[in-house]
């Protein structure tokens, strides 16, 4: 019972740590005065590509654990190392590209590139041998929860947190990348 509550705390911090990117992009996106109908629906289609994605990974990521062993998991160690390190990096850039307004084909592109991080995470963990309902199910609920605040907190608080909430997310990522590979 203790390695099941030690695991739902690790891929807690993990979902936390994937949906920070999607909530420093929702901040932008609360400047654009959505309709609470619009905000929900923003929420649930992160939160849905937010399974779908580490699902997709997890598949692949077990395909290659049965391949290929240990070195696998240390390949998973290394991806998380490398996309917490790029979330860092890209929290510091500054970037103001025309972004997309987060509505039919916009919203699916907008969904699928904030959680095309969480496609490499779920690879490492179906490398790792996570819980599979688990681990999509939080990486879902925190995106989508996550979402939302930024959308709300982002009507208010534009510049407050954005960089900051990406790197926390990213060196989130780099510890969990060291305990696969070291522990």
């Amino acid at each position: 019972m203790g390695a099941f509550i030690g695991e739902i705390i690790a891929l807690s911090m993990m979902a936390l740590a994937l949906g920070m990117d999607a909530f420093s992009v929702a901040l932008g996106m609360g400047l654009l005065r959505l309709r609470l109908r619009q905000m929900f629906y923003i929420g649930l289609t992160i939160g849905l590509f937010h399974i779908l994605m580490p699902l997709a990974g997890m598949a692949v990521g077990r395909l290659l654990s049965r391949e290929f062993g240990s070195v696998a998991t240390y390949a998973g160690g290394a991806l998380l190392l490398w996309l917490g390190g790029q979330m860092i990096i890209a929290s510091f850039r500054r970037d103001d590209g025309s972004p997309l307004f987060p509505r039919g084909v916009g919203l699916l592109f907008f969904a699928f590139s904030v959680s095309l991080d969480s496609f490499s995470v779920g690879l490492s963990l179906g490398i790792f041998g996570a819980r599979t309902m688990v681990t999509i199910l939080l990486f879902g609920l925190f995106s989508m929860v996550l979402t939302w605040v930024g959308l709300f907190v982002g009507r208010h608080f534009q510049q407050w947190l954005g960089s900051y909430s990406e790197a926390l997310g990213g060196s989130i990522l780099l510890a969990f990348g060291l305990k696969l590979l070291f522990l």
